[in-house]
């Protein structure tokens, strides 16, 4: 059974549209880092995943994945505040009573908080897939275009089934 790991924002959620339409509308630089930081650290997680939706039906597929039985699935997602952590544990346990959740400090790569080495990232961040495949793992990139940008992509989660 191979370590499966998923991206919470921008693959099972949408919460990168809702927050990156609030920036806009701050009329926020998204080029400055520290106005972004300060906008994420002090932005309210539970009413945007009040807003929020699965991508592609993503919770579903996530249940179709565990069942398949051929990965130990886990969320890892990175977080800016004790309470953006609060907010997704809170709406992945509405669907999820065991899965593991891994919240990482956004100022750390997801590779320096646990070994990715054979395992797989699903993300829909270039970065990370970078970071994770120069740390031994396999990296997929989930992007509604199918734009892997050089590396394996897929549109709906429950696709990893067939590419093991």
């Amino acid at each position: 059974m191979k370590d499966l790991y998923i991206d919470f924002d921008g693959v099972i959620c949408n919460t990168i549209d809702i927050t990156y339409k609030m920036i806009d509308e701050l009329k926020i630089d998204k080029k400055d880092n520290a106005q972004i930081l300060k906008f994420y650290k002090n932005l309210d997680w539970f009413k945007v995943l009040e807003e929020a939706t699965d991508i592609n039906n993503g919770i579903e597929r996530i249940k179709k994945i565990i069942k398949s039985g051929k990965f130990k699935v886990s969320i890892l997602t990175h977080v800016n505040s004790v309470e953006e952590i609060e907010a997704k544990v809170k709406y992945i346990r509405k669907n999820f009573e065991t899965i593991p959740i891994i919240s990482v400090p956004k100022t750390i790569s997801k590779t320096q908080i646990l070994c990715a080495k054979n395992s797989i990232l699903i993300d829909d961040y270039v970065g990370n897939l970078i970071d994770w495949r120069k740390a031994g793992g396999l990296g997929i990139r989930f992007d509604l275009d199918m734009d892997g940008k050089g590396f394996p992509v897929i549109n709906e989660l429950d696709e990893i089934i067939e590419v093991f």
